[in-house]
């Protein structure tokens, strides 16, 4: 498995970033244009784009994931990228070995509608809370890590064109490796829902030695 990661600190003066930070739909569409065109109905999944947004007090950066990126197809003045191969990083997910994780979520439960009415489609009702610190943990098992530590910072609802709000949770904590494979995909293929608008994107680090 190979991956790309582009790592655009954001320059605040230019038009089409203020634009992107404050319409997801826009962010959306910008980073598509690094990944290669023609690719059928679903771009995003067949390019495996993913991105998250980490904000200091005084920087923005941008992390853009896919199988490739072209960063020279960004606005003018967009920002400063570095492109990394991600490749060596999925050899060193191995069994057992500590890892640090950042992850932006989007947890949400389907209320399940009555029978009779079972032709429609659910509603997504956002988490929060230790509902959503419930809904990471089982989602993290799922994608073979077991987690040893976990803090969760709630972010500011994403909205995306059609005014929708996208609930957004940060979560930051160290990690166990306990299936390699399944975390690869995992990484490669984002966990959870609004892929589309900044949710997804699992980071990992080598855990510091204690």
């Amino acid at each position: 498995m190979s991956a790309a990661l582009a790592r655009i600190r954001l320059n605040p003066h230019n038009r089409a970033v203020q634009r992107d930070l404050h319409d997801a739909t826009e962010m959306h569409r910008t980073l598509m244009r690094l990944v290669p065109d023609g690719l059928g109905d679903t771009p995003r999944q067949t390019a495996g784009l993913l991105y998250r947004l980490d904000e200091t007090d005084t920087t923005s950066t941008l992390l853009v994931q896919a199988a490739t990126l072209d960063p020279t197809r960004l606005p003018d003045g967009y920002g400063h990228t570095e492109l990394k191969d991600l490749t060596p990083m999925f050899g060193a997910l191995t069994k057992d070995r500590m890892v640090r994780y950042r992850i932006v979520v989007n947890p949400v439960k389907i209320e399940r509608l009555p029978l009779e009415r079972k032709e429609q489609r659910g509603s997504r009702i956002p988490l929060t809370g230790q509902e959503a610190d419930q809904w990471w943990t089982r989602r993290a098992t799922e994608a073979g890590l077991h987690l040893q530590t976990v803090l969760a910072t709630p972010l500011a609802p994403t909205r995306s064109r059609a005014s929708a709000r996208h609930h957004l949770v940060r979560y930051d904590g160290t990690a166990t490796i306990t299936d390699p494979e399944i975390l690869t995909h995992a990484v490669l293929t984002g966990i959870g829902r609004a892929k589309s608008y900044g949710a997804g994107l699992l980071s990992l680090a080598p855990a510091p030695r204690t």
